[in-house]
């Protein structure tokens, strides 16, 4: 079992490179059998492009911080500064240590465990791309203009800056926010954002891309998200005072004209 405290590199004999090494063929592997029997029918081009996502340094970096890697490699004292780069590698030296312990067999069960919810949960028609991509791909499927982005703070020193981006789609009202440590980072956290508010807003009003934008209380979510409601009483936004027509004024008539007396002979 490892310390905490200690780095990999000291886990085995290999060294940390090597093991990446290893490991890195031993992932892609067993993540390409997954994928065939998975998708049985699906042509080479197609196993490939979901082959490069899944082993791709992003989704191994996430799935070392849902088992806790970052903290196991350095301690939680220095967990913020492994970036996702070295935590993606760590990840690769684990699969490589627990092939060379255990075996193909047991690495193989190991990544299909990490695997399978992320296959599960991912729609594999938009497996792949990014969030920008899929926002710009529905707007563009109900003839809505595409997004604009716009950095509207930076926080932290100038080393390490977080970038707080809007993102806005004003024919749907849609108004939020994202962080990341880069401005492009920041535009994928708010287009996430904005594509589930999105979704959202078309799922209860199909129409409502076409209607008038109505006019309702906006609602700001702790500096993440600022959403305009619907008037349905989602999102706590004020309701809309229903404002009768006026009366269509009754239509003068002429006077009647009084007709002469006729005097009798």
């Amino acid at each position: 079992m490892l310390d905490q405290r200690a780095d990999l590199k000291a886990a085995h004999p290999y060294g940390n490179e090597r093991l990446e090494f290893l490991g890195d063929r031993v992932l892609s592997l067993a993540v390409s059998q997954q994928l065939l029997q998975r998708f049985p029918n699906e042509q080479e081009g197609q196993i490939a492009r979901r082959h490069s996502v899944l082993v791709s340094a992003r989704v191994l970096a996430e799935i070392a911080e849902e088992i806790g890697l970052r903290e196991l490699m350095v301690g939680a004292a220095e967990a913020p500064r492994a970036t996702s780069t070295i935590l993606a590698d760590a990840m690769e030296a684990l699969l490589g240590a627990i092939f060379l312990d255990a075996g193909f067999n047991a690495a193989r069960d190991v990544i299909r465990a990490f695997y399978i919810p992320i296959l599960d949960s991912v729609d594999p028609r938009t497996l792949g791309k990014d969030a920008k991509t899929l926002l710009q791909e529905f707007l563009q499927s109900k003839k809505i203009s595409l997004p604009t982005y716009n950095v509207v703070a930076t926080h932290g020193a100038a080393h390490s800056q977080e970038f707080e981006i809007e993102c806005l789609v004003p024919k749907l009202g849609i108004q939020v926010y994202g962080r990341g440590g880069s401005r492009r980072a920041g535009e994928q956290a708010a287009a996430k954002l904005a594509l589930e508010v999105a979704e959202l807003a078309l799922l209860k009003s199909p129409a409502g891309a076409r209607k008038t934008k109505p006019r309702a209380a906006q609602l700001k979510l702790a500096g993440i998200a600022t959403i305009q409601s619907d008037g349905d009483g989602e999102g706590e936004a004020a309701p809309i005072a229903a404002v009768p027509a006026p009366a269509k004024a009754a239509e003068a008539k002429p006077p009647k004209h009084p007709q002469p007396e006729t005097k009798s002979a």
